[in-house]
């Protein structure tokens, strides 16, 4: 395997060399990277198939979820929005809490029957 990746490393370095890689859409911006700190290290290539295939899980859509509340609690002006903003964060972090000290990530009935079918379905 190593001879393959000696040669792989040999044809990209070689196309850098003549600017192939130079007006690539995006370049010089920041890599967006999708944080999947919730997911164990076992797992993330499995989610990120699921993902790709338009299948979020519940433990990732509510990090996003986690996310978007904390932007939005920076801009609450209202003493009770926050108090709302807050009440749904904590629900969230102990949610996930809880699926983490049982040793495995819950999949939601929904989630589950949304991956069987697919699964199922013929490919062609």
């Amino acid at each position: 395997m190593q001879i393959f990746d000696s040669i792989a490393e040999r044809r990209i370095r070689e196309a850098q060399e003549r600017g192939e890689f130079d007006d690539l859409p995006g370049m010089g911006l920041p890599l967006t990277l999708d944080d999947n700190a919730l997911v164990p290290e076992d797992l993330r290539v499995a989610y990120r198939l699921l993902k790709n295939a338009g299948f979020v899980p519940p433990e990732l859509a509510a990090h996003g979820e986690l996310r978007e509340l904390e932007q939005l609690l920076q801009a609450a002006e209202d003493d009770g929005e926050r108090r709302q903003l807050f009440s749904r964060i904590n629900f969230l972090l102990t949610r996930t809490a809880t699926g983490r000290r049982r040793g495995h990530l819950q999949v939601d009935a929904d989630y589950y029957e949304r991956i069987a079918e697919h699964l199922q379905r013929p490919r062609g």
